[in-house]
Formats: C-alpha cells, sequence, structure tokens
C-alpha cells in the first residue's frame, strides 16, 4: 500500500480539522496515512507533553517515509509550508488542495511549478482527484 504523509494545519488553527480527518478516511481506503492524527478533533491535547524536536524528527521521518504528500492548505500554516519545502527537497510528489473561495494561495506554492495544486469549491470535488492521486 502507497505510504501518504498527510499535511494540515494543527498550531496554524484547527478550523479544517473535520475535513482533514474526512479527508484522511478516505485516504486510508487503499493507503497508509502515516500522519493519521492529523485529522484528530482532540489533537492538541495529543500534543501536549511531547517536546518540539520530538515532533520534528518523527515528522521528518515519516516524510522521508512517505511516496507521497496530500496537503490540505486552505488555513494557513508555518508548518504545512515546511513539509511542504521538505518533501519538496525529497522530491517527494505533492499535492496541494485549498478552498478557492476561502483563501488565495502563496504564490511560493502556485509559482513552484514542481507542485501539483488541486484548487476546489466543494469538498466533494476533492475525491475523485484522491482517487487519480492514489491510483498512479
Amino acid at each position: 500500500m502507497k505510504k501518504v504523509y498527510f499535511a494540515g494545519s494543527i498550531r496554524g488553527g484547527r478550523v479544517d480539522a473535520a475535513l482533514y480527518e474526512r479527508m484522511i478516511r478516505y485516504i486510508q481506503r487503499t493507503a497508509v496515512v502515516l500522519t493519521e492524527h492529523v485529522g484528530c478533533s482532540n489533537l492538541n491535547l495529543l500534543e501536549q507533553g511531547k517536546k518540539d524536536e520530538t515532533i520534528y524528527n518523527q515528522d521528518t521521518a515519516w516524510l522521508r517515509e512517505s511516496e507521497v504528500l496530500i496537503g490540505e492548505c486552505t488555513c494557513p500554516s508555518l508548518g504545512v509550508g515546511y513539509e511542504l519545502a521538505y518533501a519538496e527537497r525529497y522530491n517527494k510528489p505533492c499535492h496541494i488542495f485549498y478552498d478557492k473561495t476561502k483563501t488565495q494561495l502563496s504564490a511560493m506554492l502556485t509559482g513552484n511549478p514542481y507542485f501539483h495544486i488541486h484548487p476546489y469549491e466543494k469538498e466533494e470535488d476533492i475525491y475523485p482527484v484522491l482517487d487519480k492521486i492514489l491510483s498512479e
């Protein structure tokens, strides 16, 4: 099974946590999501007590282990931006989803031809694109 690193905002804001959870559950039908905790509604409680260095080491290990990064970037996040650059450095395919009715994606992402950008207006538009990514 394909190993997916799912990226979504944690400390930058959890407004889309329920969407992350639905996307992760969908991906898990056909792939392994190394970062399934990103969709947990109580993530801040799970993160408490962990040293930032421990989180960094675990996340970068998962990034190196993954075969593809799938990110939901509607809620801006410095951490997700870093993860995208890290994944690019290791030549991992990167697919970025964002709700174009809610935000404008950074030119640092849209201007980089390395990234596969998937704007959407309705959540149901995400899933056929995920099917295509996961079947590649």
